[in-house]
Protein backbone atom coordinates (compact mmCIF):
# COMPACT_ATOMS: atom_id res chain seq x y z
CA UNK A 1 0.00 0.00 0.00
CA UNK A 2 1.26 3.46 -0.96
CA UNK A 3 -0.09 6.40 1.06
CA UNK A 4 0.33 10.15 0.68
CA UNK A 5 0.38 12.25 3.87
CA UNK A 6 -0.51 15.92 3.75
CA UNK A 7 0.87 17.53 6.91
CA UNK A 8 2.68 20.68 5.99
CA UNK A 9 3.43 22.57 9.23
CA UNK A 10 4.33 23.55 11.93
CA UNK A 11 7.41 21.72 13.22
CA UNK A 12 5.53 20.41 16.24
CA UNK A 13 2.57 19.28 14.13
CA UNK A 14 4.84 17.46 11.69
CA UNK A 15 6.66 15.68 14.52
CA UNK A 16 3.39 14.81 16.22
CA UNK A 17 2.36 12.87 13.09
CA UNK A 18 5.32 10.45 13.19
CA UNK A 19 3.90 7.96 15.74
CA UNK A 20 0.92 7.40 13.46
CA UNK A 21 3.27 6.19 10.73
CA UNK A 22 4.89 3.78 13.17
CA UNK A 23 1.46 2.37 14.09
CA UNK A 24 0.59 1.90 10.43
CA UNK A 25 3.95 0.30 9.62
CA UNK A 26 3.41 -2.25 12.38
CA UNK A 27 -0.24 -2.93 11.45
CA UNK A 28 0.15 -3.16 7.66
CA UNK A 29 3.32 -4.93 6.47
CA UNK A 30 4.92 -3.26 3.47
CA UNK A 31 3.06 0.06 3.75
CA UNK A 32 5.03 3.03 2.41
CA UNK A 33 4.46 6.76 2.64
CA UNK A 34 5.13 9.91 0.68
CA UNK A 35 4.72 13.20 2.54
CA UNK A 36 3.86 16.76 1.51
CA UNK A 37 5.48 19.17 3.99
CA UNK A 38 6.55 22.81 4.13
CA UNK A 39 10.05 23.29 2.73
CA UNK A 40 11.48 24.44 6.10
CA UNK A 41 10.60 21.08 7.68
CA UNK A 42 11.41 18.85 4.70
CA UNK A 43 14.23 17.06 6.53
CA UNK A 44 11.92 15.61 9.20
CA UNK A 45 9.75 13.04 7.35
CA UNK A 46 12.77 11.33 5.80
CA UNK A 47 14.05 10.40 9.25
CA UNK A 48 11.17 7.90 9.59
CA UNK A 49 11.83 4.43 8.16
CA UNK A 50 8.41 4.17 6.46
CA UNK A 51 8.80 7.32 4.32
CA UNK A 52 9.99 7.02 0.74
CA UNK A 53 9.54 10.44 -0.87
CA UNK A 54 9.26 13.93 0.63
CA UNK A 55 7.44 16.54 -1.47
CA UNK A 56 8.37 20.01 -0.23
CA UNK A 57 5.73 22.71 -0.61
CA UNK A 58 6.14 26.46 -0.03
CA UNK A 59 2.63 27.71 0.73
CA UNK A 60 3.92 30.08 3.41
CA UNK A 61 6.41 31.67 1.02
CA UNK A 62 4.09 31.63 -2.00
CA UNK A 63 1.37 33.52 -0.17
CA UNK A 64 3.66 36.56 0.12
CA UNK A 65 3.85 36.92 -3.69
CA UNK A 66 1.16 34.56 -4.95
CA UNK A 67 1.09 35.93 -8.51
CA UNK A 68 4.86 36.30 -8.98
CA UNK A 69 6.31 34.46 -11.96
CA UNK A 70 8.71 32.39 -9.85
CA UNK A 71 5.91 31.40 -7.46
CA UNK A 72 3.62 30.38 -10.33
CA UNK A 73 6.37 28.27 -11.87
CA UNK A 74 7.10 26.57 -8.54
CA UNK A 75 3.40 25.76 -8.09
CA UNK A 76 3.23 24.23 -11.58
CA UNK A 77 6.26 22.05 -10.84
CA UNK A 78 4.88 21.00 -7.47
CA UNK A 79 1.51 20.07 -9.00
CA UNK A 80 3.27 18.04 -11.69
CA UNK A 81 5.27 16.11 -9.11
CA UNK A 82 2.24 15.62 -6.85
CA UNK A 83 0.14 14.21 -9.68
CA UNK A 84 2.89 11.97 -11.05
CA UNK A 85 1.88 9.21 -8.63
CA UNK A 86 -1.36 7.36 -8.00
CA UNK A 87 -1.85 6.65 -4.28
CA UNK A 88 -4.04 4.03 -2.67
CA UNK A 89 -5.01 6.53 0.04
CA UNK A 90 -4.34 10.20 0.70
CA UNK A 91 -4.55 11.33 4.34
CA UNK A 92 -4.90 15.05 5.03
CA UNK A 93 -3.74 15.28 8.64
CA UNK A 94 -3.63 19.09 8.57
CA UNK A 95 -7.38 19.74 8.65
CA UNK A 96 -7.07 23.22 7.14
CA UNK A 97 -8.64 24.73 4.04
CA UNK A 98 -5.23 25.61 2.58
CA UNK A 99 -3.98 22.02 2.79
CA UNK A 100 -7.24 20.55 1.51
CA UNK A 101 -7.78 22.99 -1.36
CA UNK A 102 -4.18 23.52 -2.48
CA UNK A 103 -2.74 20.04 -1.98
CA UNK A 104 -5.16 17.24 -1.09
CA UNK A 105 -7.68 18.17 -3.79
CA UNK A 106 -4.99 17.91 -6.48
CA UNK A 107 -3.58 14.54 -5.41
CA UNK A 108 -4.55 11.20 -6.93
CA UNK A 109 -6.11 8.72 -4.53
CA UNK A 110 -9.02 8.21 -2.15
CA UNK A 111 -8.89 11.22 0.14
CA UNK A 112 -9.34 10.82 3.90
CA UNK A 113 -9.49 13.50 6.56
CA UNK A 114 -11.24 14.80 9.64
CA UNK A 115 -14.96 15.48 9.52
CA UNK A 116 -16.38 18.97 10.02
CA UNK A 117 -16.74 18.49 13.79
CA UNK A 118 -13.14 17.35 14.19
CA UNK A 119 -11.11 19.56 11.84
CA UNK A 120 -9.66 22.89 12.92
CA UNK A 121 -11.34 24.44 9.88
CA UNK A 122 -14.63 22.58 9.24
CA UNK A 123 -14.86 23.54 5.55
CA UNK A 124 -11.67 21.57 4.87
CA UNK A 125 -13.73 18.37 5.06
CA UNK A 126 -15.49 19.27 1.78
CA UNK A 127 -12.47 18.04 -0.18
CA UNK A 128 -12.34 14.55 1.36
CA UNK A 129 -13.93 11.36 0.03
CA UNK A 130 -13.91 9.77 3.50
CA UNK A 131 -14.42 11.79 6.68
CA UNK A 132 -13.61 10.59 10.19
CA UNK A 133 -14.72 11.82 13.58
CA UNK A 134 -11.81 12.19 16.02
CA UNK A 135 -12.28 13.69 19.46
CA UNK A 136 -10.52 16.99 20.09
CA UNK A 137 -10.19 16.15 23.80
CA UNK A 138 -6.94 14.21 23.45
CA UNK A 139 -3.32 15.00 22.70
CA UNK A 140 -2.48 15.96 19.11
CA UNK A 141 -0.37 12.80 18.74
CA UNK A 142 -3.30 10.60 19.72
CA UNK A 143 -5.66 12.48 17.39
CA UNK A 144 -3.40 11.80 14.43
CA UNK A 145 -2.90 8.17 15.44
CA UNK A 146 -6.68 7.74 15.54
CA UNK A 147 -7.14 9.43 12.15
CA UNK A 148 -4.59 7.09 10.56
CA UNK A 149 -6.13 4.02 12.18
CA UNK A 150 -9.60 4.91 10.89
CA UNK A 151 -8.31 5.84 7.45
CA UNK A 152 -6.22 2.68 7.03
CA UNK A 153 -8.54 0.24 8.80
CA UNK A 154 -6.74 -1.00 11.92
CA UNK A 155 -7.24 -0.62 15.66
CA UNK A 156 -5.25 2.20 17.23
CA UNK A 157 -2.73 0.73 19.70
CA UNK A 158 -3.28 1.59 23.36
CA UNK A 159 0.46 1.86 24.02
CA UNK A 160 2.35 5.16 23.92
CA UNK A 161 3.18 6.29 20.41
CA UNK A 162 6.67 5.72 19.01
CA UNK A 163 8.21 8.44 16.81
CA UNK A 164 10.75 5.91 15.45
CA UNK A 165 13.36 8.53 14.54
CA UNK A 166 15.82 8.32 17.46
CA UNK A 167 17.60 5.43 15.76
CA UNK A 168 18.35 7.64 12.77
CA UNK A 169 20.79 9.59 14.94
CA UNK A 170 22.04 6.84 17.25
CA UNK A 171 25.31 6.14 15.42
CA UNK A 172 26.42 9.77 15.57
CA UNK A 173 25.51 10.24 19.24
CA UNK A 174 26.35 6.89 20.85
CA UNK A 175 29.58 8.17 22.38
CA UNK A 176 29.64 11.93 22.91
CA UNK A 177 33.10 13.25 23.84
CA UNK A 178 31.80 14.77 27.10
CA UNK A 179 28.39 14.93 28.79
CA UNK A 180 26.40 18.04 27.99
CA UNK A 181 23.03 19.76 28.30
CA UNK A 182 21.21 21.73 25.62
CA UNK A 183 19.24 24.86 26.51
CA UNK A 184 16.56 25.82 23.97
CA UNK A 185 16.16 29.48 24.82
CA UNK A 186 14.51 30.77 21.61
CA UNK A 187 10.83 30.85 20.71
CA UNK A 188 8.54 32.94 18.54
CA UNK A 189 6.37 34.80 21.05
CA UNK A 190 7.72 37.26 23.60
CA UNK A 191 5.48 35.96 26.39
CA UNK A 192 6.85 32.43 25.90
CA UNK A 193 10.42 33.54 26.67
CA UNK A 194 12.03 32.84 30.03
CA UNK A 195 13.89 36.01 31.10
CA UNK A 196 17.59 36.16 30.26
CA UNK A 197 18.61 36.81 33.86
CA UNK A 198 16.80 33.60 34.85
CA UNK A 199 18.73 31.64 32.20
CA UNK A 200 22.02 33.11 33.43
CA UNK A 201 21.17 32.26 37.02
CA UNK A 202 20.41 28.69 35.98
CA UNK A 203 23.73 28.49 34.10
CA UNK A 204 25.56 29.77 37.17
CA UNK A 205 23.88 27.27 39.48
CA UNK A 206 25.07 24.44 37.22
CA UNK A 207 28.75 25.41 37.18
CA UNK A 208 29.67 22.78 39.74
CA UNK A 209 27.94 19.93 37.88
CA UNK A 210 30.75 19.41 35.35
CA UNK A 211 28.33 19.46 32.42
CA UNK A 212 28.83 21.58 29.36
CA UNK A 213 25.85 23.61 28.18
CA UNK A 214 25.18 24.08 24.47
CA UNK A 215 23.08 26.93 23.08
CA UNK A 216 21.67 26.54 19.55
CA UNK A 217 20.07 29.41 17.63
CA UNK A 218 18.42 30.17 14.31
CA UNK A 219 17.91 33.88 13.61
CA UNK A 220 20.52 36.53 14.34
CA UNK A 221 18.62 37.99 17.31
CA UNK A 222 18.66 34.50 18.85
CA UNK A 223 22.41 34.35 18.23
CA UNK A 224 22.84 37.62 20.11
CA UNK A 225 20.77 36.28 23.02
CA UNK A 226 22.85 33.10 23.14
CA UNK A 227 26.04 35.16 23.32
CA UNK A 228 24.64 37.23 26.18
CA UNK A 229 23.64 34.09 28.07
CA UNK A 230 27.08 32.54 27.61
CA UNK A 231 29.10 35.65 28.49
CA UNK A 232 31.52 34.98 31.35
CA UNK A 233 30.82 31.23 31.61
CA UNK A 234 33.53 28.79 30.49
CA UNK A 235 31.16 25.80 30.54
CA UNK A 236 28.75 27.29 27.96
CA UNK A 237 29.14 26.90 24.19
CA UNK A 238 27.26 28.95 21.64
CA UNK A 239 26.85 26.60 18.69
CA UNK A 240 27.35 27.77 15.10
CA UNK A 241 24.29 28.13 12.90
CA UNK A 242 23.14 24.59 12.18
CA UNK A 243 20.77 22.79 9.86
CA UNK A 244 17.77 21.10 11.44
CA UNK A 245 19.51 17.76 10.97
CA UNK A 246 22.58 19.02 12.84
CA UNK A 247 20.47 20.48 15.65
CA UNK A 248 18.74 17.10 15.97
CA UNK A 249 22.13 15.42 16.29
CA UNK A 250 23.06 17.78 19.13
CA UNK A 251 19.76 17.11 20.90
CA UNK A 252 20.04 13.36 20.42
CA UNK A 253 23.39 13.28 22.25
CA UNK A 254 22.36 15.49 25.18
CA UNK A 255 22.09 14.19 28.73
CA UNK A 256 19.04 16.42 29.13
CA UNK A 257 17.41 19.51 27.65
CA UNK A 258 15.79 22.57 29.18
CA UNK A 259 13.52 24.41 26.78
CA UNK A 260 10.85 27.01 26.37
CA UNK A 261 7.72 26.15 24.38
CA UNK A 262 9.18 25.80 20.87
CA UNK A 263 9.24 23.38 17.96
CA UNK A 264 12.68 22.11 18.98
CA UNK A 265 11.22 21.03 22.31
CA UNK A 266 8.93 18.67 20.38
CA UNK A 267 11.96 17.45 18.42
CA UNK A 268 13.66 16.66 21.73
CA UNK A 269 10.65 14.57 22.74
CA UNK A 270 10.69 12.78 19.39
CA UNK A 271 14.33 11.88 19.98
CA UNK A 272 13.49 10.36 23.40
CA UNK A 273 15.75 12.77 25.30
CA UNK A 274 14.90 13.91 28.84
CA UNK A 275 13.39 17.38 28.55
CA UNK A 276 12.06 20.02 30.93
CA UNK A 277 9.80 22.47 29.11
CA UNK A 278 8.99 25.81 30.72
CA UNK A 279 5.41 26.92 30.07
CA UNK A 280 3.92 30.36 30.60
CA UNK A 281 0.73 31.35 28.75
CA UNK A 282 0.42 28.14 26.70
CA UNK A 283 -1.27 25.01 28.02
CA UNK A 284 0.76 21.81 27.58
CA UNK A 285 -2.29 19.58 28.01
CA UNK A 286 -3.19 18.77 24.38
CA UNK A 287 -0.13 19.99 22.49
CA UNK A 288 2.74 19.74 24.99
CA UNK A 289 5.72 17.39 25.03
CA UNK A 290 4.70 13.81 24.23
CA UNK A 291 7.07 10.95 24.85
CA UNK A 292 9.52 9.50 27.31
CA UNK A 293 10.91 11.63 30.15
CA UNK A 294 9.03 14.80 29.19
CA UNK A 295 8.51 17.16 32.14
CA UNK A 296 6.41 20.34 32.14
CA UNK A 297 7.08 23.23 34.52
CA UNK A 298 4.17 25.66 34.48
CA UNK A 299 4.97 29.17 35.69
CA UNK A 300 2.94 30.62 38.59
CA UNK A 301 0.18 32.79 37.20
CA UNK A 302 1.26 31.70 33.70
CA UNK A 303 4.01 34.35 33.88
CA UNK A 304 7.44 32.92 33.09
CA UNK A 305 9.14 35.73 34.98
CA UNK A 306 7.66 34.14 38.12
CA UNK A 307 9.35 30.78 37.51
CA UNK A 308 12.63 30.86 39.51
CA UNK A 309 15.87 29.30 38.32
CA UNK A 310 16.15 27.30 41.56
CA UNK A 311 12.93 25.44 40.72
CA UNK A 312 14.33 24.51 37.32
CA UNK A 313 17.63 23.35 38.86
CA UNK A 314 15.82 21.07 41.30
CA UNK A 315 13.71 19.55 38.53
CA UNK A 316 16.78 19.13 36.29
CA UNK A 317 18.79 17.44 39.05
CA UNK A 318 15.93 14.98 39.60
CA UNK A 319 15.74 14.24 35.86
CA UNK A 320 19.50 13.71 35.61
CA UNK A 321 19.52 11.44 38.68
CA UNK A 322 16.67 9.36 37.27
CA UNK A 323 18.36 8.91 33.89
CA UNK A 324 21.81 7.98 35.23
CA UNK A 325 20.64 5.18 37.51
Amino acid sequence: MHVLIVKTSSMGDVLHSLPALTDAMQAIPGIRFDWVVEENFAQIPGWHPAVDNVLPVAIRRWRKHWFGSQQREERVLFKRELQSRQYDIVIDAQGLIKSAALVTRLSKGIKHGLDSRSAREPFASWWYDKRHEVSKQQHAVERTRELFAKSLGYEKPQTQGDYAIAGHFSAETAHPSAPYLVFLHATTRDNKHWPEDHWRELIGLLQSCHLRIKLPWGAEHEHQRAQRLASGFDHVEVLPKLTLQAVAQQLAGAHAVVSVDTGLSHLTAALDRPNITLYGPTDPGLIGGYGKNQQALIAPGRDLAQLPAQTVVEKLQAVLAENTQ
